[in-house]
């Protein structure tokens, strides 16, 4: 018996051994495959042993997320077909086996283009064409595989071919924006001094290998006669296995599942999510202001947000990882966890059983369409909230079904479902702050340390309070810095920047040694305006090897026109003005429609003292973007020091209703009052403080003003509450006495 298994057993390591070394050399032998000792071996090596997992995978969309364009992948029409779109006509035609469209090139002239891979294919698939310089460019024409017909993924406007979001620039290139999650073991090489790309790949799609790492030692230990006995190998094991508790699950998906940043130059599995990318936070232009899906931004930032990834609930428990079919259908899906008695009846929602109003996903799982025909739905989970949508304008569940109704309709009808009262939510605090109501610091203070939501949300408003100001503010900010969770401490060192040098080297310092990489590499950003000499020697190791990263960060995203902007404001930062006026240079050649360099520029040339120059700069961003408050700020401020004082009062009026910063309306009002209009600064000052009651420079000025106007009344309360807000302030107990009182 014992050498019947032992010759099983030799003939399997033969077998798997053969396996080794034939996906070994196709591994190595690709076009585009990195060397045979990055240790991928493709997912024919795991079918032997993993044979349901690996049906399953078989045509899924993972397995087909990028493909060479031949007969059996193309689902598109390039029988000489014809779109037209925006007044441009492209021609999709085939010639010599091969497919083509003849489309608007970079130069604005109509060129033939060969079709060289897919990408997808439902509800829609796309269409990609090699470029110079390594790039590989996804079209705009793309293929509605649901109705068989072309279609523009941008139909609402036509690109300059200059334009960053033209097909031929860099919002469509593949290397940048799409590679990293739909290929396997994905090497950018993009090098900034070129602006060229050598990408790699050793597995054309999102292969087993793609989220379980590298095969080989794996294979070669179940080849081992350590595997016989029984024994483990450190190393020899995949990762994304079944002992994964949630949150690592999670995160695993989430590296691609999600809107954020890249850290490192390739993702090798190792460490935890932020040590290779930061996820984007709940910010305006992404998410509605209580948090729900806006822009494309995937799935990670609403789960987050949810109840049930804070009940430990994981991918796996709705989708099936290898089919990413759901594993149950309809509402048995959320069954699973919610009793049906309890949940799936009328007497809860409302609606007829087995009507789409009847269905668990439509009420707590609203979608939105992007890229034209892909639907996708929020997984936040949240409750239908209509009147906050009357209040704030955000989207609801019940008329965004009902399109004939209103939001006051809607509110009514859950009014006299479920009662008066509404569960606290955080949308009614986010939602307010993210319009730029800072009236409600206090409860985001609070949220800070409410475990009671979710990470991304406590996150978010750590960062809404780095405006608010306030010794409540500060104070919870720097105690993120020990939040177990680590975007809370990116953000809390991230929120620190504008604070005074002794701050950061009490509170930031320590962060050198947090183990996430993104925190410590983010506090080297942070410290970068703190002089060398200030820095204890036992940090300087620490430092330079959190700089170091910082500098590979820069690196691996200096294709971007944002990554061109972070190097240049690392720059500024330091004090280098020649390599940051160079990045910003760089961001608006890579994007020349973008007004953020422009800002950064006019900032630098007015630090320099070159106040023209300046005001030209903001005039060129304020063009392109005439909705951005903080440059309408800093230009106001220019304006005044130019002694244009009419012009300034009228680009502070425009930025702060935009920004909502009391430190904006304080500039405005003290300009008015340069121009002797006392009452509208008197009203600017009001507002302020309606937004933020304990503003002390407003409460200061308006405090003034009164005096000014021989208004000691009116004076009196403001000058009570200064002292109350700061009781060892001299000026502000001189101001009491000047009006005869005391405290």
């Amino acid at each position: 018996m014992k050498r019947t298994t032992s010759l099983a057993y030799t003939l399997f390591a033969i077998a798997l051994t053969w396996y080794l070394a034939s996906s070994l050399q196709q591994c190595a032998s690709g076009n585009e495959a990195v060397p045979a000792d990055a240790g991928y071996l493709g997912d024919k090596a795991c079918q032997r042993c993993h044979q349901e997992a690996y049906a399953d995978w078989l045509g899924s969309h993972h397995d087909l997320a990028m493909q060479e364009a031949t007969d059996s992948t193309v689902l598109g029409n390039f029988n000489d077909a014809t779109f037209e779109s925006k007044g441009l006509t492209s021609r999709l035609f085939r010639k010599d086996g091969k497919f083509f469209i003849n489309t608007e090139g970079p130069d604005g002239q109509m060129h033939d283009y060969e079709i060289a891979y897919t990408f997808g294919v439902y509800p829609l698939q796309q269409y990609m064409v090699r470029l110079p310089q390594g790039r590989i460019q996804c079209l705009h024409i793309a293929w509605d595989s649901r109705e068989n017909k072309w279609f523009d993924l941008q139909p609402e406007r036509r690109f300059s071919p200059d334009d960053w979001m033209h097909w031929t620039q860099g919002s469509m290139t593949w290397n940048t924006m799409c590679a990293d999650c739909h290929s396997t073991n994905l090497q950018k090489n993009y090098d900034p001094e070129t602006d060229a790309f050598n990408t790699t790949y050793s597995i054309i799609d999102v292969s087993c290998e793609a989220c379980h790492g590298p095969g080989r030692e794996h294979l070669r230990y179940v080849t081992s006669a350590n595997y016989q006995q029984g024994k483990r190998v450190t190393g020899s094991m995949m990762y994304l296995t079944a002992d994964l508790n949630s949150r690592e699950q999670v995160d695993e998906c989430a590296r691609c599942h999600s809107l954020r940043s890249q850290r490192s130059f390739a993702f090798d599995h190792s460490g935890e999510f932020m040590d290779h990318y930061v996820p984007e936070l709940l910010r305006p232009g992404l998410y509605h202001p209580d948090g729900q899906i806006l822009e494309e931004v995937y799935v990670y930032g609403s789960f987050l947000q949810s109840k049930m990834y804070r009940s430990h609930v994981r991918c796996t428990d709705c989708h099936n990882p290898h089919s990413l079919e759901l594993v149950a259908v309809g509402n048995a899906l959320c069954g699973q966890c919610h009793v049906p008695e309890q949940y799936d009846t009328p007497a809860h929602h409302f609606h007829p059983v087995a009507t789409e109003g009847a269905e668990c996903i439509n009420c707590h799982m609203p979608g939105k369409y992007y890229m034209v025909n892909d639907f996708r739905r929020d997984h936040s989970f949240r409750v239908p909230r209509p009147d906050l949508s009357v209040q704030y304008g955000t989207p609801n569940a019940c008329t965004q079904c009902h399109t004939d109704r209103s939001d006051e309709w809607a509110a009514e009808a859950i009014e006299q479902w479920y009662g008066p009262t509404r569960a606290p939510h955080y949308a009614e605090v986010l939602a307010p702050a993210t319009s730029g109501d800072l009236s409600v610091a206090p409860q985001l203070v609070e949220m800070v340390g409410d475990t009671g939501v979710g990470p991304i949300v406590r996150a978010t408003a750590v960062w809404l309070l780095s405006g608010a100001g306030g010794g409540s503010s500060r104070s919870a900010i720097i105690g993120a810095l020990k939040n177990p969770d680590p975007l809370m401490r990116y953000t809390a060192v991230s929120a620190m920047e504008p604070f005074p040098a002794e701050d950061k080297l009490r509170h930031l310092l320590p962060m050198l040694e947090d183990s996430v990489r993104s925190v410590r590499d983010q506090t080297a950003y942070v410290l970068a305006d703190v002089p060398q000499r200030l820095i204890p020697e036992q940090y300087h190791s620490r430092l330079e090897a959190a700089t170091e990263a910082y500098h590979e960060t820069l690196r691996m995203q200096a294709d971007f026109p944002a990554g061109r902007m972070m190097k240049g404001q690392y720059y500024h930062k330091r004090g280098d003005l020649g390599m940051a006026e160079k990045a910003y240079r760089h961001a608006i050649d890579l994007d020349p429609y973008l007004p953020q360099p422009h800002t950064n520029l006019a900032n630098l040339y007015y630090q320099q003292g070159d106040l023209q120059t300046a005001a030209s700069e903001f005039q060129k961003a304020i063009e392109l973007d005439s909705t951005n408050g903080q440059t309408w700020y800093s230009y106001g401020l220019l304006l005044a020091e130019l002694n244009k004082m009419q012009e300034a009062a009228s680009a502070l009026g425009r930025a702060a209703p935009l920004t909502g910063n009391p430190r904006h309306y304080y500039n405005w009002g003290l300009t008015l009052q340069h121009l002797n209009r006392p009452e509208a600064a008197e009203q600017v000052y009001r507002q302020a403080l309606s937004i933020a009651p304990d503003s002390e420079p407003n409460l200061y000025a308006l405090a003034i003003l009164y005096l000014q106007q021989q208004r000691p009344a009116q004076a009196r309360p403001l000058i009570i509450q200064l002292i109350q807000l700061d009781p060892q302030n001299e000026q502000y107990r001189e101001l009491l006495r000047a009006i005869g009182l005391d405290f």
